[in-house]
């Protein structure tokens, strides 16, 4: 098992990546919520990694911190839940508001995580119920934002959550102009989709 990986960021497409780490390329796939906190291309990074193997394919999913890949290996072992909707629900929802959701009983705030229908937010609601605890609120991602201009990587980022692009624009659109970080434009276009 591959547990963690550190080298130089070579390439970025949201959620995929690739680090070189001593002449071997790793494919790594991020949730949005580790993929927004990543350094430039060239740049050093450290995450904790997650191997699936499956029977056409290995795939190694990297996280900032180990509270996310915490609740990936959990969400894993709910029936019917594959990393594919895993890596969907860390890249709509924080660790701690999964956490609330699941203590809540919150059905209808899973919903709106794109690729999460009702019967598979009932599923998890039900099988995490004893799983998930509250995590400290400092558990952070702590790196530093791309270079690419938050427009950008907002927009990357909505299209990786499963918003087509034309639907990514009229959100971001929605948001109305000013300055705003990368996370707060995907935080105000996320809020104004729950709103229509």
């Amino acid at each position: 098992m591959i547990g963690s990986l550190q080298g130089r960021i070579t390439s970025k497409s949201p959620p995929s990546l690739m680090i070189d780490v001593g002449g071997v390329g790793y494919e790594v796939e991020a949730p949005m919520s580790t993929f927004l906190h990543l350094p430039p291309i060239g740049q050093d990074v450290r995450l904790l990694t997650h191997l699936v193997v499956r029977e056409d394919a290995h795939v190694l999913f990297g996280f900032g911190s180990e509270e996310e890949r915490r609740l990936f290996r959990s969400l894993l072992k709910v029936s019917g839940v594959g990393p594919k909707i895993a890596l969907a629900l860390l890249s709509g929802i924080s660790v701690q508001g999964f956490v609330r959701c699941v203590q809540q009983q919150d059905v209808a705030a899973l919903t709106r995580v794109p690729g999460i229908g009702r019967k598979i937010a009932e599923r998890l609601l039900v099988e995490m119920r004893d799983r998930v605890s509250p995590t400290p609120t400092g558990a952070e991602v702590s790196a530093v934002l791309p270079d690419a201009s938050p427009e950008a990587e907002a927009f990357g980022a909505l299209v990786a959550l499963g918003y087509k692009p034309v639907e990514a624009t009229r959100l971001l659109k929605s948001v109305g102009p000013g300055t705003h970080s990368t996370e707060e434009l995907i935080r105000r276009a996320l809020q104004s989709a729950a709103r229509d």
